[in-house]
């Protein structure tokens, strides 16, 4: 570690006269050797490396130095929102500990793809994670860290990567709402529980109270903003932003509603979403916000917490059908549901009397149904639409996803609901998850509601055949393209294809050397009108569009260009994207052991020889120019 100097006399290179004493790296001061070792080059491992050179050099690496927090706030930059400014924390500890965390993380989603393949859905697979103890901040940075990298590489890894961090979140956001409903009831604002619900539906999304609550500070600005165009000296005008205050005098709670009205519906454009009713996307507040469309109770919500900002007290109402807001017409308050102008937010903020929310919905109702709810209320009403669309649904993972977070939310809220334990237990069951949780929920169930013992009964019995069943997995089938039966499977798993009837493109990822699937199917898809029928081979391909399907060889193609294939599947079947196909990962290469092989010998032939001919078809013509003869070909 020393610099080599002049002796006393001598000149060095440069002319000028070197001081007699050696100087040693060490001698410098320790602000400038932090300087000098939080150079972006040096990695961990060279300031590891330095620290052991002597007690000088290790005393300025020390854990608690600039040096090791650099070290820790560049490799992990994400993680600084944890940490105050200037906080003394023990840097080289953290990184140890981040460090390990990375490498049990990535065995732990490496080894879910070896385990979990067959499995449709994937259930108890994730409570591992948590079972690590590890920092939740440290399991989620190292989780984005592989979901960030080369995007069409290690697409297995991701595909579990994102699966956890999906499950990690939702355990946060579970708590979190529990936390909420342990607050008294005048402190749960409608607009946070709704943000906590369209979070749990969207763990992936970036979805934050304060997001959602800023960008109703911008409606409100605007609101003003025309206030004060109508009425300067109007009070809500001095009113500042999260200042809680009601205006007592109905004129200016009517030009504030007014006010309100003309911005959200006028000028921004907010309307109910009639056309496509039964979407989800209408019930979470972050997709309102950002496409100005809901269903009635989302768009109360934010109508209502609108109000509020403008010192108007509106109150929700559980209305059949048709989620209503009330507006109270008298000084001190009533019960009287004709002292009420209930709100349409569905209906461009249209004023209604008690009759006239009857011919809303076409017929008459008790005077119960006028009456203001609670938060939870309105939660359950919200959670209660999104499970009536889950179970509308296709039968897809994408359906029975939103059932499984809509039953969750809805049992977080009110755990003793029979109807819906009974409906989460049944669920599970028939995805093959949980089968421990099953039990649970059946004998939460069986003391709840006695009566119920026929269909626990059933379930009981079922649920612990499958988990003797689980205990004696079964060897997955080998399909090897070299047996007799099989000889006419032209195609294989990873070729990018596309569909000569429909147009889709897709990527193969299994096959059959007959149509397997029952007489109904064959006879609905209209198999029989083919040229070769259901005697030909048939292909499990991922569409485009997100739907798997099975196609017949006849109706299939190789792509003329591939492409990638957009669907949220492919990681559990393939480990890269390879430009003219897809590799398949080593589950599903244990299943078609010979396909891979296959596929590199048709992408070869097909994609490499097209490529040579169009490179001597288009060669471009002999350079005349000088300097361009002088260009070497490379």
């Amino acid at each position: 570690m020393a610099t080599s100097v002049a002796g006393e006399g001598c000149q060095s290179l440069n002319g000028i006269t070197s001081d007699h004493q050696t100087k040693k790296l060490t001698d410098l001061p320790t602000e400038l050797l932090e300087h000098i070792l939080c150079f972006p080059v040096l990695k961990h491992v060279d300031i590891c490396n330095v620290s052991c050179c002597c007690q000088r050099l290790h005393d300025v690496c020390h854990g608690r130095g600039k040096v090791w927090g650099h070290q820790y706030k560049l490799r992990w930059p994400r993680l600084q929102r944890f940490y105050r400014q200037n906080e003394s924390c023990d840097w080289l500890r953290e990184y140890k500990t981040r460090h390990r965390v990375g490498i049990q993380i990535r065995r732990t989603v490496e080894s879910i793809s070896k385990r979990f393949f067959t499995e449709v859905v994937l259930g108890d697979s994730f409570a591992e994670i948590e079972s690590l103890g590890m920092p939740e901040h440290f399991c989620e940075d190292e989780l984005l860290f592989i979901l960030n990298s080369d995007k069409r590489k290690s697409l297995t890894l991701k595909y579990y990567a994102k699966k956890i961090l999906y499950f990690l979140r939702q355990q946060n956001i579970l708590r979190s709402l529990k936390t909420f409903l342990e607050q008294p009831v005048e402190q749960q604002s409608a607009l946070g529980g709704a943000v906590l619900v369209d979070q749990y539906c969207n763990p992936l999304a970036d979805v934050t109270l304060d997001s959602i609550s800023a960008q109703l500070d911008e409606i409100t600005e605007k609101v003003k903003k025309m206030l004060r165009i109508k009425n300067p000296s109007h009070p809500s005008l001095r009113s500042t932003q999260g200042e809680c205050f009601v205006l007592e005098d109905f004129d200016h709670q009517r030009q504030a509603v007014s006010a309100l009205n003309s911005v959200l519906y006028e000028q921004l454009q907010y309307k109910g979403n009639a056309m496509d009713y039964y979407n989800p996307l209408n019930s979470y507040i972050h997709q309102v916000l950002l496409r100005r469309t809901g269903i009635p109770i989302s768009l109360s919500v934010l109508y209502m917490t609108l109000a509020r900002k403008l010192g108007v007290q509106l109150e929700p109402v559980n209305f059949p059908n048709h989620f209503l807001l009330r507006w109270c017409q008298k000084p001190r308050g009533s019960e009287d549901i004709y002292d009420f102008v209930y709100i349409d937010a569905f209906g461009k903020g249209k004023q209604l009397t008690a009759k006239e929310c009857e011919y809303l919905i076409g017929h008459q109702v008790t005077a119960d149904y006028y009456s203001a709810i609670s938060t939870t209320e309105v939660l359950l009403r919200m959670v209660g639409n999104l499970l009536n669309i889950g179970k509308r649904g296709e039968g897809n993972e994408k359906s029975y996803q939103l059932l499984r977070d809509s039953l969750d939310l809805y049992l977080t809220i009110n755990p003793d609901n029979v109807q819906y334990l009974l409906l989460q237990a049944r669920l599970y069951f028939h995805l093959g998850i949980w089968p421990e949780k099953v039990l649970d929920i059946l004998q939460h169930i069986q003391a709840l509601d006695p009566s119920q013992h026929g269909a626990v009964g059933y379930l009981v019995q079922h649920t612990l055949e499958h988990i003797q069943h689980k205990k004696h997995p079964v060897t997955p089938e080998m399909k090897r393209r070299s047996t007799p039966e099989h000889l006419e499977v032209q195609y294989s798993v990873g070729l990018i294809m596309k569909h000569k009837r429909s147009g889709y493109n897709c990527v193969i990822y299994g096959w059959d050397p007959k149509c397997t699937m029952s007489q109904e199917w064959i006879t609905t898809m209209r198999v029989h009108q083919l040229s070769n029928g259901a005697n030909q081979p048939f292909y499990n391909v991922l569409v485009q569009d997100g739907t798997c399907r099975y196609a017949a060889q006849e109706n299939l193609e190789p792509h003329s260009a591939p492409l990638e294939i957009g669907h949220p599947e492919v990681g559990r079947y393939f480990s890269e994207f390879a430009d003219t196909h897809y590799v398949a990962n080593e589950e599903l290469q244990t299943r078609y052991p010979e396909d891979m092989d296959e596929t590199l010998v048709t992408v070869q032939e097909l994609y490499h020889r097209l490529a040579s001919d169009s490179g001597t078809q288009d060669h471009p013509a002999p350079a005349t120019d000088q300097n361009e003869h002088q260009a070497m070909p490379m």
